[in-house]
């Protein structure tokens, strides 16, 4: 007899064979489109995006479209500022390059007929980025005519450690409008006396320490001053609510720069914006101050101000001592007066052990048009004599307590001196004879 064939689970079998080869096949497929997208999409991070010029609105009109027609255009650059409202103007920080970015412009500001000041975010203390002024001085002047135009800042890498890789950025510093440039600044007198630029604010400010700030100063420093703030956070409701009728004075004048906080520099990029600060005024004042929130500037009796600033009128720039005080010793003899007094009215302690250091802390002052770029604690780009004052001008230094939204009296006391944790601190009520 023959063989039986069972030709029913033959083509069973054929048929499972075809649907497994035909499953691999799409299966391989599937697996080498998803190999080439990732392959793709690792080499495009790499590739400069000066060069690929690549935005989601391309993307999408590339994929809707199967036309020759241009693309819609790139979005629209952010201007560099504008004023949110009378008083505060938000800045903009403009990037070139990629990954962390080459550059990032801040400021760029005409500093003479022929001198222009462009200001990045290197004092080599910065993490990712620190701070470059860049001073460009033509041998004739720029913009004689005032009939606009732009200047140009090459940036290359030529010299670097890839001798065969130059890449150039060309970055647009400064345009200049058709009869956008009043010249007269550079020569008449200016607007103020002085003028006060102050370091990054942030943090959860006490609104109460930055009351008696503003107070203090707005009365030693008169009607002819101006006060310039930078945010990177500090000026929260509450302390704008302490500084709006000082801007409704004009007095203060409060810039926006809370975008700086992705870029990590020092201190919130201080010496970013106390030079974008000089460069942006530095015609509009006799005399500019660099110092902080938490620092009281002192005059002695039967002197003022203007007495010791007149005194020194042949110096471009002045550095004053510090005097460091507690933070939390009060004097008292009556505590219920106490917690109603103002912060330097109560903390009338000194730091003796630290004050044998305030020669590496002081702060100072400028006539600014001298001045090509300046420190937090001097500058040492001046074009004239500096000097420092010993006994004319110092300031108290109340470290930390514009910060602290506590009651800062933790040590209640009615002696002229003690000691605390191994440090004297002995009694010094100057401050209390100045607010008076």
């Amino acid at each position: 007899m023959g063989k039986k064939i069972d030709t029913k689970g033959d083509i069973n079998g054929r048929v499972r064979q075809g649907f497994l080869c035909n499953c691999s096949t799409n299966l391989k497929l599937l697996l080498t489109a998803l190999l080439v997208i990732c392959i793709l999409v690792n080499l495009l991070q790499y590739l400069d995006p000066r060069i690929l010029n690549f935005y989601p609105d391309y993307l999408h009109y590339y994929i809707s479209h199967a036309s020759s027609s241009p693309p819609p255009p790139p979005p629209s650059r952010l201007p560099a500022e504008f004023v949110v409202e009378p008083g505060i103007i938000r800045r903009a920080f403009r990037a070139y390059g990629w990954a962390a970015y080459n550059y990032i412009i801040m400021g760029a500001y005409q500093g003479g007929p022929s001198t222009f000041a462009v200001i990045f975010p290197d004092w080599k203390l910065g993490l990712i980025y620190s701070v470059v002024v860049v001073n460009c001085t033509f041998s004739h002047p720029v913009n004689a005519d005032n009939s606009g135009g732009k200047l140009l800042l090459h940036a290359f890498t030529s010299g670097g450690g890839d001798l065969n890789l130059n890449l150039t950025d060309t970055i647009e510093a400064l345009e200049e409008l058709p009869g956008g440039v009043d010249f007269s600044v550079f020569t008449s007198e200016p607007k103020y006396e002085y003028f006060y630029c102050g370091s990054p604010l942030f943090g959860n400010l006490d609104p109460q320490r930055v009351r008696e700030w503003i107070a203090y100063h707005v009365r030693l420093f008169g009607t002819k001053s101006h006060f310039v703030l930078y945010d990177a956070g500090g000026v929260h409701p509450e302390v704008l609510e302490v500084l709006r009728p000082w801007m409704e004075l004009g007095y203060f004048t409060i810039h926006n720069i809370r975008g700086e906080e992705r870029l990590a520099g020092h201190y919130h990029n201080q010496f970013l914006v106390l030079n974008d600060c000089l460069h942006r005024y530095k015609f509009a004042t006799q005399w500019m101050f660099f110092f902080d929130v938490d620092e009281f500037i002192y005059v002695p009796p039967n002197s003022t101000l203007k007495s010791v600033l007149h005194s020194l009128l042949s110096y471009t720039q002045f550095t004053m001592e510090q005097l460091p005080m507690s933070d939390q010793i009060c004097f008292s003899n009556d505590p219920n007066a106490t917690y109603r007094k103002w912060g330097f009215e109560k903390l009338v302690y000194r730091d003796v052990k630290r004050e044998l250091q305030r020669t590496r802390d002081r702060k100072y002052a400028v006539q600014p048009r001298g001045v090509r770029a300046n420190g937090v604690h001097l500058s040492e780009h001046v074009d004239g004599k500096s000097t420092n004052l010993e006994d004319q001008l110092k300031y108290f230094h109340y470290h930390g307590t514009v910060a602290d939204r506590q009651e800062p009296c933790r040590i209640l006391t009615n002696s002229t001196e003690l000691t605390v944790k191994s440090n004297l601190y002995v009694l010094d009520d100057r401050m209390v004879e100045a607010g008076d």
